[in-house]
């Protein structure tokens, strides 16, 4: 979709964008008292980062050298990822199962794509697809995750079909979370913290559709790959010991 640009952001520093945010929602979710303002900005900045990285996901499945090799790393981290997860979102100071983390919804999102690709049968492609879609129940950013990355991929090589499944995901995302807030809010709160919450998403979009210029970065590509898969588990781990020693 992205005819290369000599201006713009490339791939890898949108993604740096991701970590921050995400960084910054897991901050608001395990150490800010919930419903001040800093903790619902960071919560809501980190929005930001699930649609973009559904986005790279689809698009690295196409220009992957080995689609094997990617799926044995998405699964590995995520494995890796699990213990620091749970440890960083129990609570009551054991851990606790608290779900799948990212990395998981990711592979069955991975999975999905592989699942389209590879199964000719159309009503069996389709099951397949459900089925992971469900499975991400237990994984973090449920359902959504996946439904992005269905529509990312019939999508990304149009920039106007794109921006429609940009506007979709921000619609979806902003269900999900009406559903959530309505046992919190009502009213016009309850609409304006939809609304607030659902920006993370759409800056996504923005983000990916106007400022993307279809590169990786130029310099330190091996460097920029792996810190991507370990800054989720390192970042968690940190997290989950600081969450235990603030509580000692």
């Amino acid at each position: 979709m992205n005819p290369e640009k000599s201006y713009g952001l490339n791939r890898d520093t949108i993604k740096y964008i991701a970590m921050l945010t995400m960084l910054l929602n897991h901050i608001s979710h395990v150490f800010l008292q919930q419903g001040t303002f800093l903790a619902t900005l960071f919560e809501d900045v980190g929005y930001f980062t699930a649609p973009v990285m559904c986005w790279f996901l689809v698009e690295g499945y196409q220009y992957t050298r080995s689609k094997k090799n990617y799926a044995v790393r998405l699964f590995l981290f995520a494995v890796l990822s699990e213990i620091p997860f749970c440890l960083a979102f129990s609570y009551g100071g054991e851990i606790q199962f608290v779900g799948l983390n990212m990395l998981f919804t990711l592979f069955f999102c991975f999975l999905i794509l592989v699942a389209g690709e590879k199964i000719k049968n159309r009503f069996l492609r389709v099951l397949v697809q459900i089925v992971l879609v469900l499975v991400t129940i237990i994984c973090d950013w449920p359902i959504m995750a996946a439904l992005y990355t269905i529509m990312f991929s019939h999508t990304y090589q149009s920039k106007k079909k794109a921006a429609v499944s940009y506007g979709a995901a921000t619609l979806i995302f902003a269900f999900f979370q009406h559903m959530n807030l309505s046992f919190l809010y009502s009213g016009t709160e309850l609409v304006l913290r939809m609304i607030y919450s659902s920006l993370g998403v759409a800056a996504a979009g923005v983000t990916v559709l106007c400022f993307y210029n279809g590169k990786r970065a130029e310099h330190g590509r091996t460097f920029s790959k792996w810190f991507f898969y370990l800054f989720y588990p390192v970042h968690l781990l940190v997290i989950g010991v600081l969450k235990v020693l603030s509580a000692l």
